[in-house]
């Protein structure tokens, strides 16, 4: 019952990661550089939320 009220939160991060298609597969075999581009996918997706907020 709680878990359904912030349950949005995580699906719409997901389908915001989503759009960067490099990462809904993984081409890399080294989990470093995977975890790299998840992490810039990541940047990017909260430097929209500013630009688009400020």
């Amino acid at each position: 019952k709680r878990l359904g009220r912030h349950r949005w939160v995580v699906e719409r991060t997901l389908a915001w990661m989503a759009r960067f298609r490099r990462l809904v597969v993984q081409y890399e075999r080294r989990e470093d550089i995977h975890l790299a581009f998840v992490t810039l996918a990541a940047a990017l997706v909260c430097l929209n939320q500013i630009n688009r907020f400020c």
